[in-house]
């Protein structure tokens, strides 16, 4: 597995988290792939292979690109042999208005947009092994379509939210961004679908997570302390919601190494079909 990450031009900071490309070598034989939920949203291009997705007992091809919203559960994926993967991490109040699309839950969507105009190019450039080729591409499609805003509001709120790693009252996450609560929803759902509990909850469980893949020792009442949770039950209560599974049987399969980190948005589980 190869994974790198890019860090965007200082232009795009507030919409783009990074950019990334993974490789993958599934074998002959279609393997799945589980997409966990985090506080981002993605832009997925990908070449080899294909990819698809489990949709009502169905395995589905998705074209290239398509997006990943915020997501409330895992999501399983499919590929075989090699797959490569240029994604764009973007934050969740941001993606909607980068592409100039409208905002809503969809967790995959597949969209018609003049970005798909860069799959051929990038194809190329990852066939013949240019990756930091492909990225600049990418990157600079957003540089030559950015729209530049003058409402910092969203910006500054995401920011806060981040930094408080989820733990932030909305009133207070209002005050940093120099607006009233009602403002703030209003501008939160326009903008991503969501409210900003949502995402709020979702940045926090991605502590969690990501803490208990770095460590799957940790104590669950210190996190739980650590990030606002009322308590140990609620952030099981909170982490299985998201995940599928609790806390402790998650720790214990990082442990024995079932899961293989590619990125902090993708694990990978080789489960053949």
């Amino acid at each position: 597995m190869q994974h790198r990450e890019f860090e965007p031009a200082e232009e795009l900071r507030n919409s783009i988290q990074c950019f990334w490309y993974d490789k993958r070598e599934f074998g002959e034989v279609e393997s799945g792939f589980e997409v966990i939920p985090d506080g981002y949203a993605e832009i997925i291009f990908h070449f080899g292979n294909g990819c698809s997705i489990s949709n009502k007992g169905n395995i589905e091809p998705l074209p290239s690109p398509f997006m990943i919203g915020l997501l409330n559960q895992p999501v399983n994926f499919y590929s075989k042999n090699s797959l490569e993967i240029i994604g764009i991490r973007c934050f969740p109040w941001s993606i909607f208005d980068l592409l100039e699309l409208p905002s809503g839950k969809d967790g995959i969507r597949v969209f018609e947009h003049s970005i798909t105009q860069l799959q051929p190019i990038l194809a190329q450039y990852i066939q013949n092994g240019r990756v930091d080729e492909a990225i600049s591409q990418v990157e600079q499609y957003f540089l030559n379509t950015l729209q530049i805003s003058n409402d910092t509001t969203l910006s500054k709120a995401g920011n806060a939210m981040r930094e408080a790693k989820g733990t932030m009252p909305v009133n207070q996450i209002a005050t940093e961004a120099h607006s009233t609560v009602r403002t703030l929803e209003r501008k939160f759902k326009q903008s991503s679908g969501h409210t900003v509990k949502d995402v709020s909850g979702l940045i926090r469980f991605e502590q969690v997570r990501n803490q208990l893949w770095i460590d799957p020792e940790s104590n669950l009442a210190s996190l739980a302390v650590e990030l606002g949770y009322t308590d140990q039950a609620h952030l099981s209560r909170e982490f299985k919601r998201y995940s599928g599974t609790t806390p402790a049987v998650f720790a214990r399969n990082a442990k024995k190494g079932k899961r293989i980190i590619s990125s902090d948005f993708i694990t990978f589980k080789q489960t053949k079909i």
